[in-house]
Parts: C-alpha cells; structure tokens; sequence
C-alpha cells in the first residue's frame, strides 16, 4: 500500500472522506483539475501526528500523493480552533522547519494559522487541510470548501479509496515505545529475586514508593477487594539492617516465586516485620527465618491491608521473557515477549509500552507482566498466573476491550488498539483486566472506536457485539499496569 494511501487509512480518514464528499459541480478540460465544493458538519479524533497524541484533529481534505488543494474555507466550530495546511515535501528537506508525520518517515510541512476564533473564512493552498486544537476535548465543525483539486485525476483517488477499504486499518503514531522502570531487589528461599512496583491501593505506600524510587506507583483502590485467595505475601522490614528495601531497611521477602505457577501472583498483601532490638538485626532471606525469629521473641509481624502489584522480573533459576526484536516500531509484533531489557546492575527493565485510549478517548499506555490462562500468557510472552482467574468476577479486575477484527492495527489480536473503563486517577482503576472482545457484524463497515460511549453506541445499534474473551475455554485476565513511559 502506498505511503499515503496508509495516511489516507489512519484514525479512519477514509470515513471522514466518506462523510465529506467531493461534489464536483464543474470539471475543467485537464483531467488533473477538479472543482470541489461541499459543505459539512465534521467531529475532531485524537490527532495521529507524533507529538499531538494531546491534541485533536478534524480533517477537512485528506493528503494524497502530488495533490495541491486550492481554495477558500468558511467555518463555524464548538470552540475556538487552529487551521492546519500540510505542504507535501522530502523528508530530508525538513530542516528546522515546522513539520507533521505520523511515522516519521512520510513527512509534510506544516503551518498553523490560529485565528483565536471559533468562526471565520480562511484562504489556502496545500497537501491536506484540517481544524486543530491543543487539548484533548473532541469539537465540531461545519465547514463549507470552494476550490480546486489539482495534480490527481478523481479516477485515481476513487481507487485508491477502494483499495484503502478493502485492506482498513487504524496505524498509531508510537504504538509501542520503550519503558524503563526500576528494579527493586528481595529474596526467596535466600535467593534473589529482581521486581518492579508498579500499583498499591494505600496513597501513603503510592506516595512513599514513588518517591523512594523516582518513578510514579499508581493509586489501585480496586485491589482491597482482591480475593484472599489470589494474595501472596510480602514481608517488608520496619527497622532493623540498613539496605536497599521499600524503607532503607534490609530487602523484601516474597513468599512465592513464577517457578510455583500454582500459587504465584504479583498481587502481595504486605506484612511488615519490625525488631524488638535493633541491635540484634540480622539478615532475614525467606519466610521460614522470618516465622523462626518471630517464634523466638525477636520480631513483631503485623499483617495490613495495603496490597501491592510486584510482579517478579527474575527469579530463582527463571526470568520474563526478552523479545528477540528490541528494536520497537509501530508495527511491532504484540507477541513474542514484552521486555526489551533486563539490567540487574543499573537495576532497571525495559519494557514494551503499549498506546492505547482510556474510557475518554484520552491516550494511555500500558504494559504487560502476566496473565491468565497459560495461551494468552505464552501469546504474548508474560509470566503465566493461574490464581488470576479467581478475580474475573470481583471488583478487583476491570473491563479492557480489544478488537477480534475490524481496522487492522496495533492491539494484541492484530485490529485496533483497545479500550478501557478506567485510567490512573479515577476510584475505579486496577492494573488487573478482566478482557472483553469487540467483534464488528461487518468488518467493512468499522470504524474507528476511541470511547466506553462509542461502543455502546455501536453495540445498541447492533453493530458490534461484545463478548468476555475465553481462549482456552478458560477466564482471561491479564495483569497490566498503566504507566508514563516519558515519565
């Protein structure tokens, strides 16, 4: 597919071309001049431009290959807006100057014309036009376009429009990017064991840990419902040695590793351990010293309700997964591994950061470290975690739903990215996701979904239907934290 029939396709342009028709009123004697006038009502999307992910776009002609537009708009929006023109030009020609690209590579020149208005005329020549604005609140627009098409006959764009609905597809801007994130050390059986902090359902732990390890721990508050027997423990010392814990204190002690896939989950109910003396500290490496010194008068275990998602990166004898591939682009593979890097002595991991939309339409970015059952798990490279399972009807888990067919893009099943209920911030986010499936009636017919609002719209019309994900025949959950990967 041509590079630009791809830019035609992202964030479903081809709909938007659909919903503002070329009405050709007068044909000039060359065929690669062509008289347009419309007049329209157009809703902005989420701009697929590198660096807009914040913005929103409403696209009025559509850039194609060698095409100039030249002409007048007349427009009357929700709010003030931006007016866009793209110049077609080589990407080694941009140079200093303003620029839009979705994939770095196809690139246009950009100017941006911000009248300060929500209302006005505005003369132009270009690759492509469209309204802007700066923030992420989605706007209208009823546009009316005189002008000239020149440089591609209307036979040409009509079948690469036909050959753009023949093969949909949705391509995001930063699919996939890099995330790093620290590494705290612990033990198991007096063995190390490597972890990442990434969710608690306590604000004094979500503030403490952040600050302790200068990346952001997310407030969870759906976790203190999760089932008793999904818990594993975690023992976090008080006092005692000076070291690397949570607390300066000596390190952590899990209870359970991956090699016990029966009982492991990343989900730990927290147990602190405080000395009587501190004088007398020692190094405590596995549960068992931890219930000997208590047994023996020299520490004080109190359990709490603060439960943390710590999913293990290394362990006794096993590890996540490495992608063979570290190399990330927006057509990245959703399989074969979710860690880029492990570096036990910068104490750092690397993860693959996926996009996403929030119940908004706002960008998210998620990442994955285990799941259930044990086919999604090795789909996509994750720890498997059979205990997962016991939240697919509690409060703990929420909804994500991906796409079973549809645009073709970057979500695990190969179509669009997916959707979630909830985003960092709000009393109902968890990092466990319990996966519901989006299967479009029509697979031609899709389009492209952003909101919890647009898919009840399309699931009331009969347009969709929206089903609980079971590979395996089996409860699907997946654990997966959303995080700043720019952070």
């Amino acid at each position: 597919m041509n590079k630009y029939i791809i830019l035609i396709t992202i964030f479903a342009v081809v709909a938007v071309i659909f919903s503002v028709p070329l009405l050709v009123n007068e044909v000039a004697n060359a065929k690669t001049l062509k008289k347009i006038q419309f007049t329209k009502t157009v809703t902005s999307m989420q701009d697929p431009g590198q660096g807009h992910e914040g913005h929103q776009l409403a696209i009025i002609l559509s850039p194609n290959m060698v095409t100039l537009y030249d002409g007048s708009l007349t427009y009357t929006a929700s709010e003030p807006v931006q007016i866009v023109v793209l110049h077609e030009i080589d990407k080694d020609d941009a140079k200093g100057q303003p620029t839009w690209t979705v994939d770095g590579n196809t690139v246009f020149g950009w100017t941006l014309v911000d009248p300060g208005t929500s209302a006005g005329s505005f003369e132009f020549t270009g690759a492509a036009l469209a309204l802007h604005t700066k923030n992420t609140n989605k706007f209208t627009a009823t546009v009316s376009v005189d002008g000239w098409m020149r440089g591609q006959t209307l036979e040409l764009m009509e079948k690469k429009i036909e050959t753009s609905i023949m093969e949909p597809s949705l391509k995001l801007s930063r699919a996939n990017v890099p995330a790093e994130i620290p590494l705290h050390k612990a033990f198991f059986e007096e063995k190390p064991v490597y972890y990442i902090i990434t969710d608690t359902n306590d604000k004094a732990h979500t503030r403490a840990i952040s600050e302790k390890q200068k990346w952001k721990v997310e407030m969870a508050p759906p976790l203190s419902k999760t089932p008793k027997e999904v818990l594993e423990d975690v023992y976090i010392f008080q006092n005692g040695i000076k070291g690397n814990g949570i607390f300066g204190f000596q390190e952590e002690v899990f209870s359970s590793t991956p090699a016990q896939t029966e009982n492991y989950s990343a989900i730990r109910a927290l147990t602190n351990v405080t000395w009587k003396n501190e004088n007398k500290a020692e190094t405590l490496d596995s549960v068992q010293k931890i219930l000997d010194a208590q047994d023996a008068g020299k520490v004080l275990l109190e359990t709490t309700d603060v439960i943390i998602n710590m999913p293990q990166i290394v362990w006794p004898d096993g590890q996540m997964s490495i992608k063979k591939d570290s190399t990330l682009t927006d057509e990245t593979p959703y399989g074969e591994g979710q860690v880029l890097d492990i570096d036990t002595e910068k104490m750092t991991v690397t993860f693959v950061a996926h996009r996403g939309w929030g119940p908004d339409g706002r960008t998210i970015y998620y990442i994955v470290t285990d799941a259930t059952p044990s086919g999604p798990a090795g789909m996509m490279g994750v720890t498997d975690a059979p205990t997962l399972a016991k939240t697919i009807a509690s409060p703990a888990a929420v909804d994500l739903f991906q796409f079973a067919n549809g645009l073709k893009g970057s979500g695990p099943l190969g179509f669009q990215p997916g959707i979630a209920v909830a985003t960092p911030g709000d009393d109902t986010y968890s990092p466990l996701w319990r996966i519901s499936v989006i299967t479009w009636k029509d697979p031609t017919k899709a389009t492209v979904l952003e909101t919890i609002a647009d898919i009840n719209a399309k699931k009331s019309t009969g347009d969709i239907t929206v089903e609980l994900a079971r590979p395996m025949n089996s409860d699907h959950i997946a654990n997966c934290p959303f995080i700043d990967p720019f952070q």
